[in-house]
């Protein structure tokens, strides 16, 4: 494929409008009916919207290898399929789009201004899902894209990232003994130990990231969640919903006792929900905030199945936080 006329093509991209050059002669294409071919580009030769890409001879030369030929300034270049779709894509999808589209592209190893003007402004211009920044050695990886916006008891009206480190960052205890007095914010993990992941996010991340309403547990009666309160929230561990999309070991409702698991995080993160392979590394067992009974938090192991495990254990601290 090529397209003819750059300048030309540079003049109709407001309107999200292509040229393509065929045998047929030159055709015009939206950008998101282009982006669906490409998807069936990466996939077959079929007719998908609306363009046959079989019937475009230079593609036809280039499809064994997934390449596309661009017409630019300094003359024709073939780049990847993958990179001319989501090319195309940046051009006009949402954040709806954006969030369960997986990319995985490096992003650089920083948050630049225009990154953080495109986040501000509720664009996500040049982010997708699982794109990621390698700060500090370590690879930090969006994992959703407005999670928490209109939510909180105060609401959260700033568009955001939703950011997690693929690897634990260190190991801590949520307790010296196996008790789950005061929940989650009762716990030294929420009270001390969280403390260290804060200092290296807001490192990485300096002067992004941002604070938003939480409903956390901070009491517990017969071993489970009994009570909660609406806190500032910035890095927190995550939770099981979080994590997974549903509740494995926390506290539900037995008809009687109601435990105390409000929260606007209720749904599974994203990423987790695509990509299910980056829930763990199979190198670390991971808290989450989730109380399970009077001695034990749930985890994430790592063998990739759900577990708990009692409070003065020593395990991966995998903070998750929001961004913008």
């Amino acid at each position: 494929m090529k397209i003819t006329d750059y300048e030309k093509v540079q003049a109709l991209a407001a309107s999200n409008i292509f040229l393509l050059d065929g045998p047929n002669g030159t055709k015009t294409i939206t950008a998101d009916a282009l982006a669906k071919a490409l998807i069936g580009l990466l996939s077959s030769k079929d007719f998908i919207g609306g363009v046959n890409l079989s019937e475009l001879t230079q593609v036809n030369a280039l499809v064994s290898g997934n390449k596309l030929l661009v017409g630019t300034t300094e003359g024709n270049k073939a780049i990847a399929a993958e990179d001319a779709l989501f090319a195309m894509l940046d051009s006009f999808a949402p954040v709806e789009l954006r969030r369960v589209l997986f990319r995985g592209k490096n992003l650089g190893t920083a948050l630049t201004a225009a990154q953080k003007a495109a986040i501000k402004d509720g664009s996500f211009k040049g982010m997708f899902l699982g794109d990621y920044w390698v700060i500090g050695g370590r690879t930090w990886r969006i994992v959703d894209m407005d999670y928490w916006y209109n939510c909180g008891d105060t609401a959260f009206t700033s568009h955001h990232l939703v950011i997690m480190p693929d690897e634990a960052l260190y190991n801590a205890q949520m307790n010296t003994t196996n008790v789950t007095t005061g929940g989650y914010v009762g716990s030294e993990m929420y009270k001390k130990n969280l403390a260290n992941a804060k200092t290296i996010v807001n490192a990485a991340f300096q002067g992004s990231v941002l604070t938003h309403r939480e409903h956390l547990c901070n009491a517990v009666a017969n071993g489970k969640q009994s009570g909660g309160a609406w806190f500032d929230s910035s890095i927190e561990l995550p939770s099981e919903i979080m994590m997974y999309g549903h509740i494995h070991f926390g506290g539900t409702s037995d008809g009687n006792a109601i435990p105390n698991i409000y929260t606007p995080s209720k749904t599974q993160l994203a990423l987790f929900m695509v990509c299910p392979r980056f829930i763990t590394d199979r190198s670390h067992v991971q808290w989450l905030r989730d109380v399970v009974s009077s001695a034990a938090f749930a985890r994430v192991r790592n063998y990739g199945d759900t577990s708990c495990v009692s409070a003065s254990n020593s395990y991966g601290v995998r903070p998750v936080f929001p961004v913008g």
